[in-house]
């Protein structure tokens, strides 16, 4: 049944074969802040009947409700798994530390929010990362749940602990504590892993949890840690990755659905109870990018590009509007102004909505594939919040080094062309400690910003004109020419960003016009250990949550020096892991993970960073053989199709 608002209570309780934790749950709820974000009962939300089920997935973003609920990939894994008549999936989050205590004083189990079942009686807990920070939340709720932190000590009782998202291209750093990980996209490969756990459970568990492990090994679609040693040489470096059991493949591969329309989901999306960070319907219209960033994780494990169709487009925000009474539709991708058919697109849902309360909005814009044109039409309801921008680089030299084709003339014209027609506030996004990163090139973000506030006053013929820079600390990624990168040391970021605050404020006839936002460097140096860890990054982890480590992407609740001292106790060397450059055939953690990229490819493109070569996107140009059109035996798809979106009823 699907619930319409209704809030899983004691009255439910019969039904449910697993007793639901929800009375025990009640009481303490006026104990905590934002109680509403435990008690379930979303529009929209599912909750099945336990036996009539065979397998039974918790999906967990680990991190708190309103954080995770917008969460695309969990949003559509719960409608793709509750869509299978014998599979059943609810969903878990992070429980805030008031929450967490009273839980523990009271015995009170990590819970699902649809029927408040205790998480270590489903099967599969499945855990999506988007950033590493949320390690620390997934230890939190496996302890609370009763599951045993390290794999190696669960039973067959226990749910097999599943990693996806972006962050599981390198699984390493929390490789003691998963089962399995996925690579990619996660659509089909979940349905398939649901059809091995059902077979083994309707033959009796035969082999027990590592026959089931073995089975999804086997496959080559699902990565389990455990079924992999890794040696190393005396001086810290990989030796070597290398499977332990026969019939395990090498390498593991990355999951990529190629045709999205086959797939148009959320139909039905989840409408919070409590406040979230987007508040709107969000329709992702195409993956993957092949603008070449080298600093973009994303852009490089989600290639090959692949389109939604625009009469999918159009279909799929009549119906999640008419479904959830969103007023807002948000168009996702990487770069959602790329897309072969925006243009048609964007007029064709204006003309759709003319003069309802819906909003249309384009969240990731670059600065040359923004035309104001666009921005008019995404505008036309009269909603004309800001515009952004991400430059990344603060000089045109360093956007060279990371690919970012834009020039400082672009940017002038862009902006120009959107204060003349109206808007009165563009951010701009940029990066500190970037590879070959100078104190010049940050201050020349300064330079930009005044320049941008002087076009925009002549544009529009007022001071009334804002801009807001915002800048986050770089952090090398694998699978991207970034991967051998040395990260730039915190001490060297907080003293430049220092300096540009003082170049902004300092500035008489601009300062006011200019907001500065920006984190400083120590957060960044946490994430680059753990995104380029390997498996003895597994024991800060630990140590860091059992001093307390929570919600570490959240500022207030971040604290450098607990890491640093959990990173001491475990004797591991922190600049090791992020200031050090890598030398080329050094064997790096996440090499047996195949994201489809070659290797020299990548390496290549590095080499060709130092030396501030750039390249064009492949979607237009000759293909540069990063290897993932022929290693998944697929091609780039490129629009436009010549389809027009109506006649799709007009609102």
């Amino acid at each position: 049944m699907t619930s319409t608002g209704h809030v899983m209570g004691p009255a439910s309780v019969g039904r449910m074969p697993v007793e639901s934790i929800f009375p025990r749950l009640e009481a303490l709820l006026p104990k905590v802040q934002k109680p509403i974000q435990y008690v379930g009962g979303e529009l929209n939300s599912t909750v099945k009947d336990w036996d009539t089920t065979d397998v039974r997935w918790a999906l967990m973003y680990p991190d708190a409700y309103e954080v995770g609920l917008p969460n695309q990939g969990v949003a559509i894994l719960y409608e793709i798994l509750n869509e299978l008549p014998a599979t059943l999936a609810e969903r878990t989050y992070a429980v805030w530390p008031d929450l967490e205590a009273l839980m523990r004083a009271e015995g009170v189990p990590q819970f699902t929010v649809d029927a408040h079942r205790p998480v270590r009686a489903f099967d599969v807990l499945g855990l999506s990362f988007s950033t590493e920070l949320g390690y620390t939340n997934m230890l939190t709720a496996l302890d609370l749940a009763g599951i045993p932190l390290l794999a190696a000590d669960r039973g067959e009782d226990d749910p097999i602990v599943l990693a996806g998202g972006h962050a599981a291209f390198n699984p390493e750093p929390v490789a003691e504590f998963l089962d399995a990980a996925v690579l990619g996209d996660g659509e089909q490969i979940a349905i398939a892993i649901s059809e091995v756990i059902r077979e083994w459970k309707s033959e009796g568990k035969p082999g027990g949890r590592d026959e089931l492990l073995m089975r999804l090994a086997e496959s080559g679609g699902v990565y389990i840690p455990k079924f992999y040693d890794v040696d190393y040489h005396p001086d810290g470096r990989i030796k070597r990755v290398a499977p332990n059991r026969a019939d395990v493949p090498w390498r593991v591969h990355k999951h990529t659905v190629m045709d999205l329309d086959e797939w148009p989901y959320p139909k039905k999306p989840l409408v919070p109870l409590a406040e979230t960070v987007h508040e709107r319907f969000s329709v992702e219209i195409f993956r993957g990018c092949t603008r070449g960033c080298r600093f973009c994780q994303a852009g490089m494990i989600t290639r090959p590009v692949r389109e939604r169709s625009i009469t999918t487009i159009g279909a799929m925000v009549e119906n999640g509007i008419k479904e959830s009474g969103f007023n807002e539709v948000g168009l996702l991708s990487l770069s959602s102004a790329d897309h072969s058919e925006i243009g048609e697109v964007a007029k064709g849902l204006a003309d759709q909505y003319e003069g309802t309360n819906t909003s249309l909005s384009l969240p990731s814009t670059r600065v040359d594939a923004f035309n104001i044109d666009l921005a008019n039409e995404f505008s036309r309801n009269g909603r004309r919040s800001g515009l952004t921008f991400a430059p990344e680089g603060g000089s045109e030299r360093l956007r060279k080094v990371i690919n970012k084709m834009v020039t400082e003339e672009d940017l002038i014209r862009t902006v120009t062309a959107a204060y003349s027609q109206g808007w009165r506030q563009v951010k701009l996004y940029f990066m500190c400690g970037l590879p070959t990163e100078t104190d010049e090139d940050v201050l020349g973000i300064a330079d930009l910003a005044k320049k941008v506030i002087k076009a925009g006053r002549e544009a529009s013929g007022s001071r009334d004109i804002r801009c807001t820079v915002s800048i986050g600390g770089f952090v090398p990624k694998p699978h991207t020419p970034f991967q051998w990168a040395g990260q730039a040391d915190h001490e060297t970021v907080d003293r430049r960003l220092k300096a540009l605050r003082e170049s902004f404020r300092s500035d008489r006839e601009y300062s006011r016009a200019i907001g500065f936002r920006y984190h400083d460097g120590k957060p960044s140096i946490v994430e680059g250990m753990l995104s380029r860890g390997d498996r003895r990054i597994g024991a800060v982890i630990r140590n860091v949550w059992e001093d307390g480590a929570r919600f570490d992407g959240w500022s207030e609740h971040f604290s450098y020096e607990r890491w640093m001292a959990a990173a001491a106790k475990a004797g591991v060397d922190v600049d090791w892991y992020t200031v050090r450059e890598r030398e080329e055939n050094e064997v790096l953690p996440w090499d047996h993970l195949d994201a489809g990229l070659d290797r020299e490819w990548l390496w290549q493109d590095w080499q060709e960073a130092v030396n501030g070569g750039e390249v064009e996107d492949c979607r237009w140009t000759p293909c540069y053989d990063c290897g993932v059109c022929p290693t998944m035996g697929t091609e780039i798809q490129i629009g436009p199709t010549g389809k027009k979106l109506l006649p799709l009823t007009v609102v």
